[in-house]
């Protein structure tokens, strides 16, 4: 299943919808209340209602079958899948290849920071900054998780069941603010400084999370390309050690770390400007465009 969340061009709020195999979106709202199902607008409410998968089905399936709430996506457009998270985990140095290219120390532990729920945007957004606060921004291709059920003090063993699915990210970083601070909050969490989408991929449609091709180009070239096997900690591990901590809500997003080849490592590096476009893949979850621009 790929939930996204959709806007009308007279619609100032987005909702949530499903992509079906014929390329259409369903509006779940629209069509759960012809077909008496109570569904929320949003993926964060949706994801923390009961059996909300059992009623995103029949929702779809008599969209199908009716026509209710069935939208043309050339209609639309997209929004983050998850626009609205209460948290925004991420885990930095989480490939080995990369915290050797920043000739850090390779982690005993998962190595925690956030940014801020304002720094999330949705494919296609661009992603503002003032040059005279930030003049290093920098790429961070990774594979989101996105939780679909609470969890506090879950064993590994367990941890997956509380993902509903994935989705692709670029923790953008204003290397400058990042490394000047010593932590990397602010660095890592002005506004739009965290694009995701374009869709919530379930996690029946991925095989194994842990074995999924990762890459970053910018204005078409190449320059991350990694698998998620590489990952020092797996979602699992992630997941476990967070809740033991804090609790995990519905809606949740966890940034699981990046691969080598961001811009401020390379010779010479490779960081953003004004006009760049940044693509990120991940391997059966999808593609997130965005520009930059400068203010």
């Amino acid at each position: 299943m790929r939930i996204g969340q959709y806007r009308t061009t007279d619609e100032a709020s987005p909702r949530v919808g499903v992509s079906t195999d014929d390329g259409a979106v369903v509006d779940l709202a629209e069509a759960g209340e012809a077909a008496g199902i109570d569904i929320p607008e949003r993926t964060s409410d949706l994801l923390a209602d009961w059996q909300w998968r059992r009623k995103v089905d029949l929702a779809v399936e008599y969209a199908e079958e009716t026509g209710v709430g069935t939208r043309d996506p050339a209609d639309l457009d997209r929004a983050a899948p998850v626009d609205d998270p209460q948290k925004v985990v991420c885990v930095g140095l989480n490939y080995r290849d990369h915290a050797e290219e920043g000739d850090n120390p390779i982690p005993d532990e998962p190595v925690l920071f956030s940014k801020f729920p304002t720094s999330v945007v949705g494919p296609d957004d661009p992603v503002r900054w003032d040059p005279e606060y930030t003049e290093k921004v920098d790429y961070e291709a990774e594979l989101v998780a996105v939780i679909g059920e609470r969890a506090r003090r879950v064993d590994p063993e367990d941890a997956m069941d509380h993902v509903a699915g994935f989705t692709v990210g670029n923790d953008v970083s204003a290397r400058d603010l990042q490394h000047g601070d010593g932590q990397w909050v602010r660095g890592k969490s002005l506004d739009t400084f965290a694009p995701i989408g374009p869709d919530l991929v379930t996690t029946d449609e991925i095989d194994d999370p842990h074995d999924l091709e990762i890459f970053a180009e910018i204005n078409g070239e190449r320059l991350q390309e990694s698998s998620t096997a590489n990952l020092i900690f797996g979602v699992d591990e992630l997941i476990s050690f967070c809740s033991r901590a804090f609790t995990l809500e519905p809606g949740d997003l966890m940034f699981t770390g990046t691969p080598p080849g961001v811009g401020v490592y390379r010779e010479p590096p490779v960081l953003l400007g004004d006009g760049d476009s940044v693509t990120i893949g991940v391997e059966g979850v999808g593609e997130l465009t965005n520009s930059f621009e400068t203010e």
